[in-house]
């Protein structure tokens, strides 16, 4: 095995005149990927997380769970398939290449990959986790960072940054801050710590019981799902196989609602995958920006729709509760096209949802006890980059204007991660996507081709056809 390089210095021994070649913020699995690729290039790096260890969307590790993407769209193996980080030597250093490879299972399951994630974040000395980046000025030869540590405050320059902050979850205005403060309301990225308050029966009821503990409030008797993709129909299918009768007697029920027309699959069908290309986002790049907008509001069943087996998996559970003795209809309901227009908690310490049909015009009312927002991420620039506003470019709307290599910044010196849906496509948040724009950003950082970046690979053209170039001999012939 390879080993990886370490970091030619530590961020509480560094020299204060020595200059980082680039430092990350964040250390989700894109900046990982980054701080990875970059290890051995001779770019001196360093990726700060504000967090004390990783944790990748805890919130959401239900058993069972999957990766929408195969298992090759991890850290490195689409930039380089003999590096160590990559997830089947991570595998084989724990003893389960084999029975991964018996499993014939492309997805890995997504409790493998977080613990898969790290391990490589522990195998990167450049990644410090415990660093909170408080502000950031650019001195007219480099960014200098202020650092929260737990050795104390640290001051640290970069020729570059690599922001790889993330996504936020996403709570809609119509979502009174009262009934989020009661506990009632709560997102999708929550839901693994709070699952024990709602489970009444079921297989994972039990032990939710027993992680809840003796003092744990009855269970809701009304849970409301709001939102549509992948997050919420993994909640609705938990749910679901775990629903039961309260000590009183009656018996939970269940009401998922999506604004969307219908529970959609997502996308995955060979031809459509070729758009999670380079031909693609050099396609998408060069495009206005109004029609970049437009495309992007019609591809979201590309990357938020959910798994076809899990929407099959949750009809075979719909067809086997009804026929359970006694079941209700009533109990489970599915309202599509349906908008949360208001979530309010009522003088009886309930929440009432006021739903409209997207359709039909018609609005109701619903009375309920607990309520999941799936209601998906967004964007949230970092408070530090205040400071260094006059070095970032924006689009009229004040977006960033992200170039094609990924720079959001005036002179090129601040590189972006999963913040470039708006110009580059619904491939920004794919982790399969991860390596090749790492392997852009670090070739441009090295001023080289350190990794071999391709440049075409659908079968398809996505753009106006260009016309071939004459053959010379036929420029010849024409001269004659």
């Amino acid at each position: 095995m390879t080993a990886v390089q370490p970091a030619r210095h530590t961020p509480a021994s560094r020299p204060s005149d020595v200059v980082y070649d680039a430092v990350g913020v964040g250390a989700g699995p894109f900046n990982l990927g980054f701080a990875a690729l970059a290890q051995s290039t001779g770019l001196d790096v360093a990726v700060f997380d504000a967090n004390e260890s990783f944790a990748w969307h805890p919130g959401m590790m239900l058993p069972g769970t999957h990766l929408q993407v195969p298992f090759m769209a991890d850290l490195v193996t689409l930039a380089d398939p003999t590096h160590p980080l990559s997830f089947l030597n991570y595998l084989k250093r724990h003893g389960r290449i084999y029975p991964f490879y018996i499993r014939e299972d492309f997805y890995a399951l997504r409790a493998e990959y977080n613990a898969y994630l790290s391990w490589a974040a522990e195998q990167l000395p450049s990644v410090r986790f415990g660093h909170a980046v408080t502000d950031c000025r650019h001195d007219g030869d480099a960014y200098v960072l202020t650092v929260r540590s737990p050795e104390g405050p640290l001051t640290v320059r970069a020729r570059h940054l690599v922001l790889g902050t993330g996504t936020q979850p996403y709570v809609p205005d119509t979502v009174d801050p009262v009934a989020l403060a009661s506990g009632a309301v709560f997102h999708t990225s929550e839901y693994t710590r709070r699952r024990p308050e709602l489970l009444a029966g079921g297989a994972g009821a039990a032990s939710a019981a027993a992680a809840a503990g003796p003092q744990a409030a009855t269970p809701p008797r009304r849970i409301a799902v709001i939102g549509s993709g992948q997050s919420a129909a993994e909640v609705v299918a938990d749910l679901l196989e775990n629903l039961g009768t309260l000590p009183d007697g009656t018996e939970q029920e269940l009401v998922w609602a999506t604004r969307s027309p219908r529970f959609f699959p997502l996308e995955y069908t060979k031809l459509t995958l070729e758009m999670t290309s380079p031909d693609y986002i050099d396609h998408f790049h060069g495009l206005p920006q109004s029609a970049r907008d437009r495309l992007s509001a019609e591809q979201k069943g590309l990357y938020k729709g959910i798994n076809a087996d899990l929407i099959d998996h949750l009809h075979e559970l719909l067809y086997q509760r009804s026929l359970e003795p006694g079941w209700s209809p009533d109990r489970v309901r599915l309202l599509t096209s349906t908008a949360l227009e208001a979530a309010e908690t009522t003088t009886g310490g309930r929440v009432g949802l006021l739903l409209s049909h997207e359709e039909d015009g018609g609005a109701h009312r619903l009375d309920t006890d607990a309520v999941v927002l799936a209601t998906g991420y967004r964007y949230a620039e970092p408070d530090f980059l205040a400071g260094v506003a006059e070095r970032i470019r924006r689009l009229p709307d004040g977006r960033l204007d992200v170039d094609r290599e990924y720079s959001a910044g005036v002179h090129g010196d601040i590189l972006v991660q999963n913040a470039e849906l708006h110009t580059h496509g619904f491939t920004a948040p794919d982790l399969g996507m991860g390596a090749y724009r790492n392997s852009v950003i670090v070739n441009r950082l090295a001023g080289r081709e350190v990794y071999p970046v391709e440049r075409r690979i659908a079968f398809q053209e996505f753009g106006t056809p260009q016309p071939a170039p004459t053959p010379a001999h036929t420029l010849q012939e024409a001269a004659r």
